[in-house]
């Protein structure tokens, strides 16, 4: 296995660069920044929000910030990936032809781009420029890695603009059973919900509920319901000023205790540091 990973630091910038024989994403997975994940080689299987769809070498996918994701092994599971997290606050948007060409990244959850055998030699170069980049860490690398980041982004829009986007296959039915349960979950968070619930209201057993919820989705129940009621927590500790017991209760847990010991196992972090970092962000977004 090959592996590279770099992080500003600061929450605003990251690089990962990884070939291997095989991967499970071991946690639960969103951030406030966007991620773009290209698949260099092999093929994975790729959850977003509510449905598992299988991507094949050169797909990019360009996920906003706050979507919960997760990939897991295909049936063949050696690839290569790169995958870069970017904040709002280092794409230059103060500069009005930047804001043009990306503003489709912010009107979509999440774009799935089939590249063309004529882009890819152009996006394979860039993408090994990003690498080489981080690796040799010259004056400067950073700032030029994340201008080579807009360029792919800027040719991803192009190709979203020029091209309608055929959706990616699902991997079975029973992958489309398990996204109608994973709708319902999205939509009923902040209700009572437990797999003997779910299974009696979707006529399926709890068994047959565990085992292929983890296998279509990568989660277990329990992890993917608590992440989506700490995702929706963090962006209302981002983006208002409720209090965090409001704020537990808003989301669906029964006390703020409980809600406090499951956001820190899905984050690492305590709630406020949320609201801590949201407010940093808006006073000194270069950081």
């Amino acid at each position: 296995m090959r592996n590279m990973l770099f992080d500003n630091g600061r929450g605003t910038f990251t690089v990962s660069h990884r070939k291997a024989l095989s991967h499970h994403m071991p946690t639960n997975h969103f951030h406030s920044t966007y991620e773009i994940y290209y698949l260099m080689s092999g093929k994975r299987e790729f959850f977003i929000k509510d449905r598992t769809m299988v991507v094949n070498e050169e797909d990019i996918i360009i996920i906003s910030p706050n979507v919960l994701h997760r990939t897991t092994n295909a049936e063949m599971p050696e690839h290569e990936r790169l995958i870069v997290n970017i904040h709002e606050s280092c794409m230059a948007l103060e500069n009005r032809a930047y804001a043009d060409i990306l503003q489709i990244l912010f009107e979509q959850e999440y774009i799935i781009i089939k590249v063309p055998e004529q882009e890819r030699l152009a996006l394979d170069a860039l993408a090994g420029r990003i690498i080489q980049e981080i690796t040799d860490k010259k004056p400067g690398f950073e700032m030029y890695a994340q201008t080579l980041v807009l360029q792919l982004l800027i040719i991803c829009c192009r190709h979203v603009k020029q091209n309608s986007i055929e959706p990616l296959e699902s991997p079975s039915p029973m992958h489309e059973r398990i996204s109608e349960i994973v709708r319902y979950i999205n939509n009923h968070y902040m209700e009572e919900l437990s797999l003997h619930l779910l299974a009696e209201k979707f006529y399926v057993s709890p068994y047959y509920l565990s085992r292929f919820f983890k296998e279509a989705t990568g989660f277990t129940f329990v992890e993917y319901v608590n992440s989506v009621r700490i995702n929706e927590a963090t962006k209302l500790l981002e983006r208002s000023s409720l209090k965090v017991n409001l704020i537990a209760k808003k989301v669906g847990f029964g006390s703020v205790t409980h809600f406090g010991r499951v956001f820190k196992s899905v984050t690492g972090h305590a709630p406020l540091y949320y609201r801590k970092e949201a407010s940093e962000l808006i006073t000194n977004p270069i950081r």
